[in-house]
């Protein structure tokens, strides 16, 4: 069993998993965490009763940041070899094909960003501080977030808070896009459950099929995206799901399907 991270699952919210991190005081992302929370996604992915995902660390912190105490005394060569997995790691919310919510209540920094930065949306608390303070130690993000990170916000955002290594507060980062809501800390975790219960009676193929559009389709020039969002596009003609939502539409107008997820 995982001991630094769990996936949870409420009747008062049908559809919805939780990825909470557990490793107090401030959820340093050591090894095993990353790890953990690389087959809780997996979990995640296969669980055909969970339709969307809440990442959480709880009311205090999402994440500090990694274990710098475990990576002390690593070498060139040690850290040559877990670089990788450490991207995947603080990555895995990227693999999951269904929609995902950060729910960031106090310190987001280091590798608490990049979990936070391979999610689908971000929610704040008005207390919360997100930065990627590595510069600081000597040396850059490693789990994703130069890459995440200008892609979100643009480049020379991301290379002022890489170089200089300062905390953003929850009102900039709204501003800049690194957050798309801010409320209060009480509310963090709420509000991200209503945003992913949303789809817990959605269209699961093309939901899948619409987040690989937009993730690969980033990743490569337009005439390239827009062929693999026509490919998705053509392949979602193959499902229940779209001979459902199209009959539905004729006969009764839009918004009133009921998807099997199939």
């Amino acid at each position: 069993m995982p001991e630094f991270v769990t996936l949870e699952t409420s009747d008062d919210a049908p559809g919805v998993g939780t990825i909470l991190l557990n490793r107090p005081p401030m959820n340093a992302l050591n090894r095993q965490l990353q790890r953990e929370l690389l087959e809780v996604a997996r979990e995640a992915t296969v669980r055909d009763d969970i339709r969307a995902v809440v990442l959480y660390g709880g009311p205090k912190v999402l994440a500090a940041g990694a274990d710098i105490k475990e990576m002390n005394d690593m070498s060139f060569a040690e850290m040559s070899k877990l670089a990788g997995d450490l991207q995947e790691g603080l990555g895995a919310l990227s693999t999951i094909p269904k929609p995902t919510v950060a729910a960031i209540t106090g310190y987001a920094l280091g590798g608490g960003l990049e979990i936070a930065l391979a999610a689908d949306r971000r929610i704040a608390g008005d207390n919360a501080k997100l930065g990627v303070p590595e510069i600081l130690l000597g040396v850059i993000p490693g789990g994703g977030g130069t890459q995440r990170l200008a892609r979100l916000i643009g480049p020379s955002r991301a290379k002022d808070m890489v170089f200089t290594g300062r905390f953003v507060g929850a009102e900039e980062a709204l501003s800049i896009g690194l957050v798309d809501e801010v409320v209060a800390p009480d509310d963090v975790y709420t509000a991200a459950v209503a945003w992913a219960a949303q789809f817990s009676s959605a269209a699961a193929v093309a939901l899948a099929g619409a987040k690989a559009a937009i993730d690969q389709g980033l990743d490569t020039d337009l005439g390239t995206g827009l062929k693999i969002e026509r490919q998705v596009f053509a392949s979602l003609f193959a499902t229940e799901d779209r001979a459902i939502g199209m009959t539905s539409f004729i006969e009764n107008g839009p918004g009133k399907a009921e998807f099997t997820g199939e």
